[in-house]
């Protein structure tokens, strides 16, 4: 069950003018669920993504990137779960681009201006004639109030379709964005989550959404852990339609800039937060704060020692204060002049410990109250510098080996 997380309602989900949505149930891999989504774009949309770093990326990131590097306007996207078209070989990619040219068909473009996105279980058969028929019934079902359908729609492992949304004003003009997001194990991202899209209606030059879709993510998606683990499908693309009629951003440099960066990390950071809050078995939100590191590489190397550890993740889930594996995984992140008697470790608001062991302060009691909690924040104090870093991860608890033991039964 899901950590503080609700199913978005349609009507918050607000439609962004130039980008409609159709879902379809094609049967990829199993009947009656909603497995097929075409995004129909807007003549002028410009589109710009990151995507996953794992070398054996799947079929569908190839051919999206091959596309992308074209040059040509994107027109549409096709996303399918059930199946991640991912360790398939050429014929993966026949069947990744098959699907991009019959969906081009129907909407009218080029199969170049066609990006694929696939889900669901690696190193299987893309069943592309499934997609082929499912792909009418999407077409049939286009219009642009259906993000929380659209959401239904890229769920695998998830209990709860994440969607988030939020409207802005630019130079006058109201600008909406709105982004839908899937990811729920596999999930340590290395640019973004498993998917991803978000869409506005602000015009945006190509460079300026790519630094865009570049800093969302890094701020994002690229803050979470669940397990530890990179897909070979991620990808978080960015879409601008240009549609409301907002003077066009070029940069950094634009007087509106900084506003619209502003909403694109707010959106972006509740999809990147719903993924954790949904991980696979989780029974708590985590985060975890450091703060007075030399850098940013060894606040993130403690930051994460603590959130990848199965140690420290199974204690959450007991309600454990059983701290001292914190104490060792801070130890164990790989800064080898770290002075131990320097760090300082809260847990919420109680002073776990301090001048290399525990604090004076603290008693047992104070630990188990906060550990009882579903949402709780583990900061840690290097006293070494300036340079803080946020991660947001979950408890491992013992759903999560059941779900990925039957995962593909």
């Amino acid at each position: 069950m899901a950590v503080n997380l609700a199913p978005p309602r349609p009507e918050d989900a607000h439609p962004v003018r130039g980008v409609r949505l159709g879902v379809a149930e094609a049967g990829i891999r199993k009947t009656n669920r909603k497995d097929l989504l075409l995004f129909a774009l807007a003549e002028n949309a410009r589109v710009a993504g990151v995507f996953t770093q794992n070398r054996f990326c799947a079929a569908p990131v190839q051919v999206a990137k091959e596309h992308l590097a074209a040059g040509m306007p994107v027109r549409g996207l096709l996303v399918n779960t059930g199946n991640a078209n991912a360790g398939t070989g050429e014929d993966g990619l026949r069947r990744a681009r098959a699907g991009c040219s019959e969906a081009a068909r129907l909407i009218g473009c080029d199969p170049m201006q066609m990006l694929p996105f696939s889900t669901g279980v690696i190193m299987e058969v893309l069943p592309v004639d499934r997609i082929i028929r499912g792909l009418p019934a999407c077409v049939a079902d286009l219009h642009e109030n259906n993000w929380a359908s659209a959401a239904e729609a890229i769920m695998t492992t998830d209990t709860i379709a994440k969607a988030s949304s939020r409207r802005i004003e630019l130079g006058g003009k109201p600008v909406t964005l709105t982004g839908i997001a899937k990811g729920a194990g596999m999930i340590r991202p290395d640019m973004a989550t498993m998917l991803a899209f978000v869409a506005c209606d602000a015009a945006v030059t190509q460079s300026a959404l790519q630094g865009l879709v570049v800093e969302a993510a890094r701020l994002s998606f690229n803050r979470i852990t669940i397990d530890g683990d990179t897909s070979t499908n991620d990808a978080f693309m960015l879409i601008a339609t240009g549609a409301a009629g907002s003077p066009t951003i070029d940069g950094p440099g634009h007087p509106h800039f900084a506003r619209l960066r502003d909403g694109l990390i707010e959106v972006s950071q509740r999809l990147a937060q719903a993924i954790v809050r949904d991980g696979e078995g989780a029974t708590k939100f985590i985060t975890v704060q450091v703060e007075q590191g030399r850098d940013q590489v060894e606040c993130d190397r403690v930051a994460y020692a603590i959130a990848h550890s199965p140690l420290v993740k199974t204690a959450f889930f007991a309600s454990d204060p059983n701290l001292g594996r914190i104490l060792a995984a801070v130890g164990n992140a790989g800064i080898a002049d770290l002075d131990v008697r320097r760090v300082e470790l809260y847990l919420d608001d109680v002073l776990v410990a301090r001048d290399g062991g525990r604090a004076a302060s603290y008693g047992e009691e104070e630990g188990k109250r906060v550990m009882k909690k579903n949402e709780i924040t583990v900061r840690v104090v290097l006293a070494r510098g300036k340079a803080v870093t946020t991660v947001w991860t979950c408890d491992l608890s013992h759903d999560y080996v059941t779900i990925n033991a039957d995962y593909r039964t």
